[in-house]
C-alpha cells in the first residue's frame, strides 16, 4: 500500500488517522509534524487522505460485524463550494453504522442508489425507521419490491416495515452530530468528490470508535492499533 512512498507508512499513517479523527486542520498538521522535525506540506496530507482513506475503509468493511435488522434512516447536510449536499445515513437499533452515502441532490434517485447499497451489503432489514420523508418512504418501498423479484431462494418475502416517526429516529439524529462535529473545522470542501472521500474516511474512524470490527487475538484495539492493523 505504501511502496514508492519518500515518508515512513508510520507518518503518513499518524497524518491520515489524526486528520480523519480529530478536530484539526491540514495546516495544523503541517506545524505539529514540523515540531516533530518532519518537513510535510499540508497539501501531501490532504493527498495522502484521498489516496488512503478509500483502501484502508475497504480493509476494514472486510471485519465489520454484521448489523441488526431494524434501521434507522435520514440524511444530514454538507456544504461544498458554498452548496449545500446530502450526506445519507443509517444505523441499527444498537448504534452500529450501517451505510452511508455522499449524493449533490436530495431526491429520489439518490434515495434509491443509497437503499440499494444498503441491502446489496447487508441484506434485508426488518423494519427502517424514517422521519415521515415521503421521498425516503418511495424509495425503501421501490428498492424493497425490486429486491423481492429478484430474489433467487423462492422464499415468501414480507414487504419491509416502515415506520416514520421523528420521535423514534432520534437515535441516528444525536449520531449525525458526532460527523458535524469533526467536518465543522474543515470550514467547506472545495470539490465533491474529495468531500465524498474523506466523508468515508470520517464514518469509517466512527465506526472504529464503535468497534465495529472484528480483529483476532485483540478484542478492543485503540484506533492507532486498527489503522496499524488494516494498512499491515
Amino acid at each position: 500500500m505504501f511502496k514508492g512512498r519518500q515518508f515512513d507508512q508510520s507518518v503518513i499513517l499518524l497524518c491520515v488517522r489524526w486528520y480523519l479523527a480529530y478536530s484539526l486542520s491540514l495546516r495544523d498538521l503541517e506545524e505539529m509534524m514540523a515540531e516533530r522535525g518532519i518537513a510535510v506540506d499540508h497539501t501531501t496530507i490532504h493527498r495522502w487522505t484521498v489516496r488512503y482513506a478509500p483502501l484502508l475503509l475497504e480493509r476494514f468493511n472486510r471485519r465489520k460485524r454484521n448489523v441488526t435488522g431494524r434501521w434507522h434512516i435520514d440524511e444530514t447536510y454538507i456544504k461544498v463550494r458554498g452548496q449545500w449536499m446530502y450526506l445519507y445515513r443509517a444505523i441499527d437499533s444498537v448504534g452500529d453504522t450501517v451505510e452511508f452515502w455522499f449524493s449533490e441532490q436530495r431526491d429520489l434517485p439518490s434515495a434509491k442508489r443509497f437503499f440499494t447499497k444498503a441491502l446489496n451489503r447487508h441484506g434485508r432489514p426488518g423494519c427502517v425507521v424514517i422521519d415521515g420523508s415521503q421521498t425516503n418512504h418511495e424509495a425503501i418501498v421501490s428498492c424493497d419490491t425490486t429486491n423481492r423479484l429478484q430474489d433467487r431462494s423462492r422464499r415468501r418475502l414480507k414487504p419491509i416495515e416502515i415506520r416514520k416517526s421523528k420521535y423514534l429516529n432520534n437515535r441516528i439524529e444525536q449520531d449525525h452530530r458526532r460527523i458535524k462535529r469533526r467536518v465543522r473545522p474543515m470550514l467547506g470542501f472545495k470539490s465533491q468528490a474529495s468531500a465524498a472521500i474523506i466523508l468515508s474516511g470520517i464514518e469509517m474512524v466512527h465506526m472504529m470508535r464503535k468497534r465495529q470490527a472484528r480483529y483476532a487475538f485483540n478484542p478492543n484495539p485503540s484506533l492507532a492499533e486498527q489503522f496499524a492493523i488494516l494498512a499491515a
